[in-house]
């Protein structure tokens, strides 16, 4: 129960965001949801009509008054809202124009709403309110947006399901589309009611009118129980809130309805027994999570991944690439100078972090969940974890400083850092297809499940990621040249985080004598060399040392003998017109062999992840870094003079 607790707090410690309208998501108000409407009428202060209209998808959110059965309805379950409804239960003729002809019982909510309406007047004495309850009354709602040409009917004199004319179709259709509902007789509807003196006029943004609903049903309800939360005895809910990740969600985290099958497997006697929650408590650390995951969580399809500190203040994304954490994702970074060393990427990081230390304090809970969905109607915390906040700054500062290496997802996006968890993913377990890289989402998923944990936790980066990366690395062939490069870079950050007690340095290291490390420098002076020549002869084409990198890394000595025997001719075209650079680049060559111990060079083991870091360093130190702009995201690799 700690992840309610902590989800209850933050909606108590954060009263000022409460029905907030700038937030696309807001905070609710107790025993409040939210609808996306379609329908808006207009009434006068006596219950008169007067006007309709549709409601563009951008307006469409609304705030509404919700009972407990009501907010958590599905199916063909009759549970009205407490005013604003679909029109099965706010309009008394719902029947009369066809109902809903998709449903096997098709039948109308309009009585049940009307006496839960009546109720609540009665109780509040507000005048909107009975005015809205004078209108609807009368029965007249749909008839009345016929005739306002707002809902369209078919020749049989029904609610049409669709517009089969040739002529551009009714806005009713094109919001019911947007909204994925199968008609218009499942349109939403809000009401608005004119009173002079008495603002604002749109009942889901009048705050006394939700007063008094959170007043009235609390005096509903009578079911009291211990509360498992906060350890008092209180009114216990027994339906919790869905639409929890996105409108429309209909998994829920608790679920306790079944109480003739096996829900609890013979060990209690009630739901209340197994999970008693406070229904204050539940409305509100639903509503606290729905609007944090809107707020600052993460979603990859059916997964949502959110961290917050309790106290409300801001918390870094912990799975955003160092790009935009430092910079937003919109700024473009000035680009780096070659030789370039983790101590820039710290001193950066270190001002970022400083900036969220200044409000998070020391001691303050911050917490990171993670949710996922097999079914349509279950969900599970499938991550989850507490920090405080000194703790959570310096697991981000770590792993976006040891997970750092250059990336290049672009031409407008070339930094030095961490690489998102979703690009390790997609890198690890993608397939390139029409110049883009696609992944099964619920392997995408899983992968982003497995690095949680190395970034809030510290924890090792599993090897068969860091191997899958090496190997996409090792891999040129079909893929675009920026694909690769992005595939390098990450390949690279995986390989030297998975071995960070190696402190491998991001600029080329010439005192290393690491076999593989070395067998990567002697790969990317070859390339440069080959890369040299077919410049002054005016060929464009791929190196050798590019089509050979797959099999270099599985057979090192043997490929290079076949790439040092075809450097033979282009070495020819240097002397005469590059000599200089000939006898430079040769001389690298050679003091990069004398570094090989005995018996190191002459071995054809397999390469690991280490020889990338060594041709990467080499390739930098041989081209320094272009300015961004300098490369299209389709460019070939750079062939111009040193």
């Amino acid at each position: 129960m700690s992840w309610i607790e902590k989800l209850y707090q933050t909606y108590e410690n954060n009263p000022d965001n409460v029905a907030d309208p700038n937030d696309a998501v807001p905070l609710l108000p107790l025993f409040h949801s939210t609808q996306n409407a379609q329908l808006h009428v207009v009434l006068g202060g006596h219950g008169n009509f007067l006007d309709a209209s549709v409601v563009m998808k951008d307006d469409a959110p609304t705030i509404i008054p919700a009972t407990e059965a009501s907010a958590g309805r599905a199916g063909a379950k009759i549970a009205p809202h407490a005013l604003f409804d679909t029109l099965q239960y706010v309009a008394g003729d719902y029947l009369k124009y066809g109902g809903n002809p998709n449903k096997k019982k098709n039948e109308s909510g309009f009585d049940p709403y009307i006496q839960a309406l009546q109720v609540w007047v009665e109780a509040s004495q507000n005048r909107k309110l009975q005015s809205v309850l004078t209108y609807l009354k009368e029965g007249r709602l749909i008839k009345d947006l016929i005739d306002k040409k707002v809902l369209i009917i078919g020749s049989n004199g029904m609610l049409a399901e669709e517009w089969t004319e040739s002529t551009e179709a009714p806005p009713i259709f094109k919001v019911i589309k947007q909204a994925n509902k199968k008609g218009q007789f499942e349109a939403f509807v809000r009401f608005s009611v004119e009173i002079s003196g008495d603002n604002p006029a749109e009942l889901w943004k009048d705050c006394e009118l939700r007063e008094s609903w959170g007043r009235y049903y609390a005096t509903c309800q009578s079911r009291f129980d211990l509360c498992m939360v906060t350890g008092n005895t209180m009114n216990v809910a027994s339906n919790h809130p869905k639409n929890i990740r996105y409108p429309g969600d209909g998994a829920k985290l608790i679920s306790s309805n079944d109480t003739e099958g096996f829900t609890f497997l013979g060990r209690f006697t009630s739901d209340a027994e197994a999970c008693g929650i406070g229904i204050d408590v539940t409305q509100k650390a639903h509503s606290a999570l729905r609007w944090l995951i809107a707020r600052q969580g993460r979603r990859d399809g059916e997964q949502a991944v959110v961290a917050w500190a309790v106290s409300g203040v801001d918390v870094p994304d912990p799975q955003a690439d160092t790009f935009s954490f430092l910079f937003g994702g919109e700024q473009v970074p000035v680009p780096p100078k070659a030789g370039y060393t983790a101590q820039e990427v710290g001193v950066a990081l270190s001002k970022r972090i400083a900036g969220y230390a200044a409000k998070l304090k020391a001691n303050d809970d911050v917490v990171v969940l993670g949710l996922d969905s097999a079914t349509p109607g279950r969900m599970a915390i499938s991550y989850y974890r507490e920090l405080t906040g000194s703790e959570f700054l310096e697991r981000i500062e770590t792993w976006h400083t040891g997970c750092c290496w250059q990336q290049y997802f672009g031409k407008d996006r070339v930094f030095f850092g961490a690489p998102a968890p979703r690009d390790i993913a997609e890198t690890a377990f993608g397939t390139w297809r029409e110049g883009k890289m696609y992944i099964d989402e619920k392997l995408r998923r899983t992968t982003i499940e497995r690095l949680l944990p190395c970034i809030v936790d510290g924890a090792l980066i599993p090897r068969d990621l860091v191997e899958s990366c090496v190997r996409r690395a090792c891999n040129r062939n079909g893929i675009e040249y920026w694909g690769w490069e992005k595939a390098l870079g990450i390949a690279c950050a995986l390989f030297r985080y998975h071995h960070k007690e190696r402190s491998y340095p991001m600029a080329l290291d010439r005192e290393l004598r690491s076999r593989d490390y070395l067998y990567g420098r002697l790969l990317a002076l070859a390339e440069h060399l080959e890369e040299r020549a077919l410049y002054v002869g005016g060929e464009k084409r791929s190196t050798s040392a590019e089509k050979l990198m797959q099999r270099f890394a599985d057979r090192p000595y043997s490929t290079w003998r076949v790439l040092e025997t075809g450097l033979t001719p282009y070495k020819v075209r240097l002397n005469g017109k590059r000599h200089g650079f000939l006898n430079a680049v040769q001389k690298e060559i050679d003091a990069v062999c004398d570094l090989f111990a005995r018996d190191d060079f002459s071995s054809d083991k397999r390469l690991s992840g280490e020889f990338l870091l060594g041709y990467h360093c080499q390739r930098a130190a041989l081209k320094p870094i272009a300015e961004p702009d300098t490369h299209d995201a389709t460019d070939e690799p750079e062939n111009s003079e040193n």
